[in-house]
């Protein structure tokens, strides 16, 4: 296989990869599983973030020792997804992978930042399973089961019943669908983004050969499903482009900021009026890590 043919195979099974983890279908694990194992790192990525969408399913303790070993991975994304993933399963048998990664000097600080928050995470949840009483559903006051508790946790980050849980899962799906209908202008490298502005920073990030994740949902605090404009793997930078401007846009954008605050991410935040001035705001947000136009920083 020649490296053209390569590529496009590793293409093809990571967009597979992803796929299995949107559907989230539990009968996906043994496919993801040997994904993880792909020679190409994209692969072994888009892996490891499938297998942490499926956190909700029963049988993810057979994951936690492919993706602890991914924490060890020669490619730092790929490391850093995987502790992601680990922190979402909040399975205890990952500590020592999570503690390792954490205490390895010479690693990035996105994927120090990762295997702090996923320790964090994991005690969390154990302690959680170690003292969980009877407990009211904090939608309906309902009582709830103690598995009725643990997918609740992982998913949502907050105690549901079993109904409220699939009744908050649709709300969510059906608010997801409503964003990706919003998604009509295509930048350059293929993203579809909402705005003229987000075109214009996604087009800055590809020329400079910056890879970043948009509009990629996670839960950030308190339950919230917060879904940054931009995410910067390399510079754990988040960017949000604020383009509206209501006052019900305005008092979402406040409660947005504050989230990030209180979680300690770094945030930059870009208005219409700095679309004029892009290049140098992000220049200086990103500082001498940067490559000029049209190169790609190797890992």
């Amino acid at each position: 296989m020649n490296r053209r043919q390569f590529q496009q195979s590793a293409e093809q099974a990571r967009r597979r990869a992803v796929s299995l983890g949107e559907a989230g279908d539990p009968q996906a694990q043994a496919e993801l599983l040997d994904l993880c194992r792909h020679p190409a790192p994209t692969v072994r990525r888009a892996a490891a973030s499938a297998l942490g969408k499926l956190a909700v399913s029963p049988g993810l303790d057979r994951a936690v020792p492919v993706l602890g070993e991914l924490t060890r991975d020669p490619h730092p994304q790929v490391r850093q997804y995987a502790l992601v993933a680990l922190a979402r399963i909040g399975d205890e048998a990952a500590l020592p992978a999570c503690r390792d990664a954490a205490h390895r000097p010479d690693e990035p600080e996105y994927v120090l930042r990762a295997a702090l928050r996923a320790i964090e995470q994991i005690e969390a949840a154990t302690k959680a399973r170690q003292s969980f009483g009877p407990v009211a559903c904090s939608r309906c006051g309902g009582p709830t089961t103690d598995e009725e508790r643990r997918l609740a946790a992982r998913q949502f980050q907050r105690v549901y019943c079993g109904a409220c849980f699939n009744a908050v899962f649709i709300e969510r799906r059906n608010f997801d669908m409503k964003v990706q209908n919003h998604k009509t202008i295509l930048a350059a490298d293929r993203t579809v983004v909402q705005s003229r502005g987000e075109r214009r920073i996604a087009d800055w990030l590809h020329a400079h050969g910056i890879e970043y994740r948009y509009d990629d949902k996670f839960q950030i605090i308190q339950g919230f499903a917060v879904r940054p404009d931009f995410y910067l793997p390399r510079f754990d930078l988040y960017i949000e482009f604020w383009g509206l401007d209501t006052t019900d846009y305005k008092i979402g954008m406040l409660h947005k900021q504050k989230l990030y605050q209180q979680q300690g991410k770094r945030l930059l935040s870009l208005h219409p009026s700095d679309l004029p001035h892009l290049d140098a705001k992000l220049t200086a947000a990103l500082g001498p890590e940067l490559s000029p136009p049209g190169q790609t920083r190797q890992a």
